[in-house]
């Protein structure tokens, strides 16, 4: 069979040649086990090593038990943040380790012959990598001289096992001739199917890690591209194939995980808030897999610009995640990280502001003559023409709802009133405690939730007055158009931070549809 054809199923496979990392330091790395944050992994698989006493092993039972578990299909309960990850994104991304520069085709040619990308020189599986000079394709010294000169592009297939780990297939068809000075005598095609075992764990730094725990060759149909080969050494030739590919192949597919882990890595990225301090994401608990995605229970930091975390009470009432559909990823985002951000806000004093005359417009009333026309007993015997100045404080954190399809903003603010002496201290009018409803936009960018704000409603409530009591709520729709104009506006560049999300495999939020859920946020895109 020429290189060039297209494939097609193999006649005959071999027995599987096993290869695994017996010594790799991932093989002491399990999935499934209870851990605590920066403590060191253990392996459920490694029970059966000395030291494992006894009385410890109905513990690993439970263990395993609860780490075999699978995410629930129906409605989840949940207050974290919670990322579902289509097992589409994770083929995307062990094909495009795979792939890499942008010369690269669906057929790798000869070795020498490519100079760039993931196979070419310099690249993962290029020169001076897995499939160059030196890298563990060069030269096959248990075949007495034959040489691996091409190797297809490998074609991915991926299962989710749920409970255990992700099964992952690699097809290629590989280009074998003899070596210099017998180069062109003997050239021979060989189908061969790479089935990898990988285990989904945690590492050391607290991420997502895929691991491999077993990997076997299943040698396929061998055809004599050009050259002789008498029948008994083509059997002999068959069996070296059979020997050698799986400690040939096999670190191909943990040098693909390796760059998938990079990816699965991010999730733990430092985002940085600008003075509220930074937001940092952690896994809450281990990965769970179902047969159609994973799924991470991300606990999100936050942390003052010193680097202290800031811990805001979460919300009691937990959100109801509506199922996932297949070939989509799903972040939920849960209330109280909003609130967290407000009550961030609030404490930084982003959420204050001083209305004077020269922040707003013309058709903005702020003087005296403008209020007593709307409400002249507030004015008093005060004189007309004078400017006005409304100091804007928020003394207690917003409050957000998420709810029918609607995210809302409760604000309580002290708003004193106080007019402009003519070369002196400005002096108070009248004093309102305020709570403004204002409702929140939600936009779903690559790697941020942005939020924007618009008033719906305010009422007020008069605290203390310069002249007698008065009826406050003549003063509403003046303040509204005052908080819509001025206010609002000074609340979305303070806002425009969003709330950050966990970058999980590079997949973007741009086009993601937006459901507002009681107590969350869900955000889902196809893949």
């Amino acid at each position: 069979m020429a290189l060039g054809e297209p494939w097609r199923e193999p006649k005959r496979w071999l027995n599987g040649a096993v290869w695994a990392y017996k010594d790799h330091p991932s093989a002491r790395v399990g999935g499934g086990t209870y851990r605590r944050p920066g403590a060191p992994i253990c392996p459920l698989w490694s029970c059966r090593s000395k030291g494992v006493q006894p009385a410890m092993l109905g513990l690993w039972s439970l263990l395993l038990l609860w780490g075999l578990a699978t995410p629930c299909q129906g409605l989840l309960e949940t207050v974290g943040m919670l990322a579902r990850i289509d097992k589409d994104e994770l083929g995307k991304a062990i094909q495009s380790s795979l792939v890499g520069g942008p010369i690269l085709q669906n057929v790798l040619g000869s070795v020498a012959a490519v100079n760039q990308g993931l196979l070419g020189s310099g690249g993962l599986l290029g020169g001076g990598g897995l499939l160059g000079h030196g890298g563990v394709f060069d030269t096959v010294e248990e075949l007495s001289g034959l040489k691996i000169e091409e190797l297809t592009l490998p074609k991915e297939s991926l299962k989710l096992l749920p409970g255990s780990g992700v099964q992952l297939n690699l097809h290629s068809k590989v280009g074998i001739a003899l070596g210099d000075p017998l180069r062109g005598l003997l050239q021979l095609a060989a189908e061969v199917n790479v089935t990898s075992r990988v285990a989904l764990g945690v590492s050391s730094r607290g991420t997502p890690i895929l691991i491999l725990k077993r990997c076997s060759t299943l040698l396929g149909h061998i055809s004599l591209f050009s050259g002789l080969l008498p029948t008994p050494l083509f059997g002999v030739v068959e069996q070296m194939l059979f020997k050698v590919f799986p400690g040939r192949l096999c670190p191909m597919v943990d040098s693909v995980l390796g760059v998938v882990n990079e990816l699965l890595g991010a999730v733990l990225g430092l985002v940085p808030l600008g003075a509220l301090g930074s937001l940092e994401f952690s896994l809450a608990t281990l990965p769970l897999i179902s047969n159609q995605y994973i799924e991470l229970d991300i606990n999100p930091i936050m942390k003052s610009v010193a680097g202290d975390i800031i811990d805001f009470p979460k919300s009691p009432a937990p959100a109801k995640v509506p199922p996932k559909e297949d070939h989509t990823s799903q972040v939920t985002v849960p209330l109280y990280l909003f609130n967290t951000m407000f009550g961030l806000l609030q404490t930084n004093g982003a959420l204050n502001m001083d209305i004077t005359p020269e922040l707003v417009p013309s058709d903005v009333p702020l003087t005296t003559t403008d209020l007593a026309a709307l409400l002249p007993e507030a004015l008093g015997k005060l004189s007309l023409h004078q400017h006005l100045l409304l100091s804007l404080r928020v003394k207690e954190a917003p409050t957000v709802t998420l709810n029918n399809k609607k995210a809302l903003v409760s604000l309580p603010a002290n708003i004193h009133v106080l007019f402009y002496v003519p070369q002196g201290t400005p002096e108070s009018l009248f004093e309102l405690n305020s709570v403004s409803v204002l409702c929140a936009q939600l936009t779903p960018l690559a790697t941020k939730l942005h939020v924007s704000l618009c008033l719906e409603w305010l009422s007020v409530k008069v605290v203390s007055s310069f002249t007698h009591a008065f009826d406050e709520s003549c003063l509403e729709e003046w303040l509204s158009h005052v908080v819509r104009v001025v206010y609002a506006p000074k609340l979305n560049v303070a806002l425009d931070v969003g709330i950050p999300l966990p970058k999980v495999l590079n997949i973007s939020f741009s086009n993601s549809v937006l459901e507002v859920i009681e107590n969350a946020v869900v955000l889902t895109v196809a893949s």
